[in-house]
């Protein structure tokens, strides 16, 4: 039984195993939507977990997962406490980046059809998509230790980039020998590429700024273009999620875990399973860090060649978030301060003002969110509040959430007549495949603008600017 107990705020008793109640931050529409699937099973099987605190946790975007829902939310306590590749995802550091431009969007439309070819064929995409890195595995192993340290140090992107990117582009704790040798194998080709799925590069324009003072610090101003980068760590992060999944079905066992679901699978935090699969887990977090760097620095390189050489000087990164990640963070818990394991699955950072994480610029107003839409539909920029760090462990939304599965939305639609119905809006898109435009087709999604609402609603976020799509680079 799901009861509302505040605006956009709703609550699944504690009842049988579950260890922890469980809440909800949606609209009725979308608490409706959810329960289409197995989603509150899924996160009522998330508050049995040992050692969970207070809540386990489901954002408005949430909806059926592996293990967690996507959306899902979830502190552990170290001592007690586990973590759980299913609460991490397959897609480490799944992530999105902003890149600000000082162009209108009268000047980008003129020079639209160029741009989008030109990024299509500067920044690879698609399924098995290889980048144009040629890196050895050694350096391979570098660049996940190093994170953005290692792009910037092998001349992509600038050191200030560096300062706007969650846990300045690199992870701690990462050891390349946690790794199996078919992660590396997978991840070694494919780095500096988007991959396929929801992944893409946008170019959007500032539609609306709702808060401007903080947009202005944020470098976004109205009726300015913007770029918008979203993937992850593509195959190297899948196979680590997929090779610590067997090792922790074993730890399970190993250490008595009564599981709700097997793709719970997890091991207490102080094990050597668990300390193994964080060092993985930090490897393909660095990954993705770099390969959305050079990425970026690609982009910035199409705009100086389409717009002339220094355009690229005049685009700042404004934040790089993290979607899919297990960190330790200190926050309040029954008065007092303490480190809990935060698993996001589908859910971005949003820490509030004061929060020394946060770059020095940033940390009087609070936390960039970055919202990406739908292939097709809005997107927005947010910033953190208190009322996340109170009620959700400083945490808010990823995006619009599937309403539709991949395999459904094909069988609904043709990747032609969505391209068509996009361009007949002004949006230009190209993709390797037309399948995954129907895949991704706007519909398949819930709407953001209602996703969003619901997290400022709750009181996680504030809504900081609109953004559309003029133009869609796609996997």
């Amino acid at each position: 039984m799901i009861k509302e107990i505040d605006k956009a705020i709703w609550e699944i008793e504690k009842e049988g195993k579950m260890n922890v109640p469980a809440r909800v931050f949606a609209t009725q529409k979308l608490i409706q939507t959810m329960g289409k699937d197995r989603t509150f099973e899924q996160l009522k099987n998330v508050s049995c977990l040992p050692g969970i605190v207070r809540h386990a946790l489901l954002m408005p975007d949430g909806h059926e997962g592996y293990g967690f829902p996507i959306g899902g939310v979830a502190a552990f306590e170290l001592e007690n406490g586990i973590i759980s590749p299913g609460g991490v995802g397959y897609d480490i550091n799944c992530g999105v980046r902003v890149i600000a431009t000082p162009l209108t969007r009268k000047e980008v439309e003129l020079k639209k059809k160029q741009l989008i070819d030109l990024l299509f064929k500067n920044v690879p995409s698609g399924v098995g998509a290889k980048g144009k890195l040629r890196l050895t595995m050694q350096q391979l192993e570098e660049a996940v230790v190093e994170g953005v340290d290692w792009a910037i140090r092998n001349g992509f992107g600038r050191k200030e980039d560096k300062e706007r990117t969650e846990e300045n582009g690199r992870m701690e704790g990462a050891d390349p020998s946690a790794v199996s040798q078919k992660a590396k194998e997978r991840g070694l080709p494919q780095f500096g590429t988007v991959g396929a799925g929801n992944h893409f590069v946008e170019i959007q324009e500032v539609q609306k700024i709702f808060l401007p003072e903080v947009a202005k610090k944020f470098g976004l101003e109205e009726g300015k273009i913007v770029v918008m980068i979203h993937c992850g760590s593509r195959g190297f992060g899948h196979q680590v999620c997929d090779d610590y999944i067997r090792v922790m079905l074993a730890a399970a066992k190993k250490y008595n875990i009564d599981l709700p679901d097997p793709e719970l699978c997890c091991a207490p935090i102080n094990s050597s399973e668990a300390e193994r699969y964080i060092k993985a887990m930090c490897c393909a977090v660095n990954y993705a860090f770099c390969n959305r760097h050079v990425m970026m620095h690609w982009v910035r390189e199409t705009f100086d060649e389409v717009f002339g050489k220094g355009t690229g000087e005049e685009m700042p990164l404004v934040y790089d978030v993290c979607h899919n990640i297990a960190k330790f963070e200190e926050h309040q818990l029954d008065g007092k301060r303490v480190k809990l394991c935060v698993h996001r699955k589908g859910a971005t950072r949003a820490f509030a003002a004061g929060r020394r994480e946060l770059p020095s610029y940033y940390r009087e107003i609070g936390q960039p969110v970055l919202i990406p839409g739908s292939m097709g539909t809005a997107s927005y920029v947010l910033v953190g509040k208190e009322g996340a760090m109170k009620n959700s462990w400083g945490s808010s939304c990823h995006g619009a959430g599937r309403a539709m599965s991949r395999s459904k939305a094909v069988k609904t639609w043709s990747g032609k007549e969505i391209q068509n119905t996009l361009l007949q809006k002004g949006i230009m898109v190209k993709a390797t495949e037309f399948d995954l435009l129907a895949e991704e087709a706007p519909d398949a999604y819930k709407n953001v603008d209602e996703v969003v609402e619901a997290v400022k609603d709750a009181n996680l976020s504030e809504i900081v600017a609109r953004l559309v799509p003029i133009g869609v680079v796609k996997g």
